[in-house]
C-alpha cells in the first residue's frame, strides 16, 4: 500500500498567542486530520533552541495518496477542519506532501 506524509511547518501569529496556538493545535487540529480517512498519526515537533517553525507531520497510508490529499483540501474547504488559532500568516505555514520512495 502506499504510504507518504503531509508536512507542515507553522509558527504561532505572535507571542500572545502561542498559547492558543498551542492549544488548538494539539487539541484540536491533529484531532480532526488524524480523523480522515488515510490518515494513520500526527505528530508535532518543535525547534531545538528559540528559532524556526513548529512542524507537524502526518503519516499517511492508503491505496490513493492523492484522494487523501482531496480529502483533506475539501475538510478544510467544507469547514469540517476547525479555522486555525493563533497561527502565523506572514509567512504563511508550509504545506507540503511527500510520498515514501524507501525504507530500511
Amino acid at each position: 500500500m502506499p504510504k507518504g506524509i503531509l508536512y507542515v511547518e507553522s509558527r504561532p501569529g505572535s507571542p500572545e498567542q502561542a498559547a492558543a496556538y498551542h492549544e488548538w493545535y494539539n487539541d484540536t487540529h491533529m484531532r480532526e486530520m488524524a480523523g480522515i480517512k488515510g490518515i494513520v498519526s500526527a505528530r508535532r515537533f518543535a525547534p531545538l533552541g528559540d528559532d524556526g517553525p513548529f512542524v507537524a507531520i502526518y503519516e499517511i497510508d492508503a491505496e490513493d495518496l492523492e484522494a487523501v490529499r482531496a480529502q483533506v483540501a475539501d475538510a478544510g474547504r467544507s469547514g469540517t477542519l476547525s479555522p486555525p488559532v493563533g497561527v502565523a500568516t506572514d509567512p504563511p505555514p508550509t504545506i507540503r506532501y511527500f510520498r515514501e520512495i524507501h525504507t530500511v
